[in-house]
């Protein structure tokens, strides 16, 4: 069994991502100027990082029109920033092991925010590799447990088309790949019909950090809220565990 469901630990995430809708398209038009840099296509028929993304902007409810614009302005040779993808690295409050994945076009202003956060917050930036280790990297799909499908039915599609691992878990279940299957495990079960909560490749620690002094859980959590909330960051993976409220 997979053991940290990754998915109960940002419930709180998930929950006020409806005020953030805006600032979170921003982000993955980000995302998509990249995929499409990487893949050398704005085809998503040729390029799999490309689709992947769209997968992951679909999870979210990003607007059709929104996509296709960020594809079109990725694809062009215009005014666009030159992102690259970086992975900043630390330690926050009680020990607590964090990963920042960001797209950037300035590599000495994240890094400077970040470090800004994490200081201010009770922790420390890291030197690269200081807390990946702790992580497995895994492709993750959710999927709503809505009482219309089968656990057992969808336990063994998954399975049969490449997943490693498969849980249900309270309102969700939630299928793990080797991010080398991700993509395959993806498409197929979206060419079952199959709508997704989540749709990406992730960071899951294979421990975590139990915090019990209120300040420290108290800075944990503004960390998390301030780290998100920069535009150059893509993504946060913690290994904090939270009580489920």
């Amino acid at each position: 069994m997979s053991g940290h469901s990754k998915w109960a630990n940002i419930k709180r995430q998930k929950g006020e991502a409806d005020a953030k809708k805006g600032k979170i398209f921003t982000k993955l038009g980000r995302e998509i100027q990249i995929a499409v840099k990487v893949g050398g296509s704005a085809d998503p028929a040729t390029n799999s990082k490309l689709k992947d993304v769209i997968a992951k902007c679909k999870a979210v409810n990003m607007p059709n029109d929104n996509i296709q614009r960020s594809i079109k302005k990725a694809a062009g040779d215009g005014d666009n920033a030159n992102y690259e993808e970086i992975t900043y690295e630390g330690y926050g409050p009680g020990g607590v092991a964090v990963i920042c994945e960001c797209t950037t076009d300035n590599r000495n202003r994240t890094a400077g925010d970040l470090r800004h956060y994490f200081d201010k917050f009770g922790g420390n930036l890291g030197q690269s590799g200081c807390v990946s280790f702790m992580f497995n990297k895994k492709g993750v799909i959710v999927i709503e447990n809505d009482g219309k499908i089968s656990e057992d039915d969808l336990m063994m599609e998954a399975l049969e088309i490449g997943a490693e691992d498969f849980k249900a878990d309270g309102d969700v279940f939630e299928i793990l790949t080797d991010p080398a299957d991700f993509s395959a495990v993806r498409e197929a079960l979206e060419n079952k019909g199959y709508e997704f909560l989540e749709a990406e490749v992730s960071m899951l620690p294979t421990t975590t950090t139990k915090l019990t002094d209120p300040e420290q859980i108290k800075f944990m959590d503004k960390l998390i809220e301030n780290l998100e909330d920069l535009d150059d960051v893509s993504n946060v993976y913690h290994s904090w565990e939270q009580d489920e409220e």
